[in-house]
């Protein structure tokens, strides 16, 4: 299963975004670690499944002078008719302030057996994006200019602050084989605050007030038999915040809807350097 990507074609960007050091700058993330618990919503009777049940822990460190560092662990049991497993996914990325380079390492246990290892970087080069793979097994390609996690969701807050409502766009993760960049669509919604009965408010504490956006994005694999035009791999809505949290989630994999409810928040506080020293 694809897991949730909380950073969201050929490559478009809008003229402030030509410098990613620039719209860094300009859109500040918040120092966070964030927790959800996962529940099953939906599933349909193809999918076999019964229930899903699980945790989610979403950690971003790091500031817009010397990039970010997100550590990202996913944790699900999972229940047919006939059977039940335990999946964990743990993952570390860092994206450079200027968005050039990106590296990840992702573990994969399945009832506490590792069954994956991925370890690898992308470097933005003048003609594209250049992967380089150290595990499972050296290997290196090129991809078409896209945008790195932290990229896109800076991308993202800028253009719903313009009041721009929908765009299309790419992203590399470095997820499942990390051998593709996936085209989104994204949709915003109109900008809001939490109301007195959102089941998030107690986690959210101090943030309660803050302004957000609903957010939609599908995701298309332009390298799939049908080019990926007709039906999304899968769709995620949220609530973002202008300071980059999400909250309130929704996984669509077509066949069952996994939702995430904000349980727990620690939001850390910023570095003392405010300003970058380009």
């Amino acid at each position: 299963m694809r897991l949730l990507r909380l950073a969201c074609l050929p490559f478009f960007l809008s003229p402030v975004l030509a410098s990613g050091a620039s719209v860094a700058a300009a859109v500040p993330l918040v120092q966070h670690r964030a927790v959800y618990d996962l529940q099953l919503s939906e599933a349909s009777e193809r999918s076999g499944i019964t229930g899903i049940s699980g945790r989610m822990v979403y950690e971003i460190r790091g500031s817009a002078c010397e990039g970010y560092t997100v550590r990202f662990r996913y944790v699900t049991q999972s229940s047919t008719r006939d059977a039940s497993q335990i999946t964990d996914q743990q993952t570390t990325t860092f994206e450079d302030a200027d968005g050039k380079s990106f590296s990840f390492a992702t573990k994969s246990y399945t009832d506490q057996a590792l069954d994956k290892e991925l370890r690898g970087n992308a470097t933005r080069e003048p003609e594209g994006v250049k992967i380089t793979i150290d595990k499972p097994e050296s290997k290196s390609f090129e991809l078409q200019p896209t945008q790195f996690p932290t990229q896109h969701l800076v991308d993202l807050i800028h253009r719903a602050k313009e009041g721009e409502t929908f765009y299309e766009t790419s992203i590399f993760d470095g997820s499942e084989d990390a051998d593709k960049a996936m085209t989104t669509t994204v949709i915003v919604g109109k900008q809001a605050t939490a109301t007195s009965n959102d089941p998030e408010r107690k986690a959210l504490d101090g943030l309660s007030q803050e302004k957000f956006w609903p957010v939609d994005i599908a995701y298309f694999d332009e390298t799939s038999e049908d080019g990926g035009e007709d039906t999304p791999e899968y769709r995620i809505s949220f609530k973002l915040h202008e300071n980059g949290l999400t909250r309130d989630l929704q996984m669509d994999y077509g066949d069952f809807i996994i939702r995430g409810q904000l349980v727990d928040l620690a939001v850390f506080e910023p570095d003392d350097k405010s300003t970058c020293d380009r």
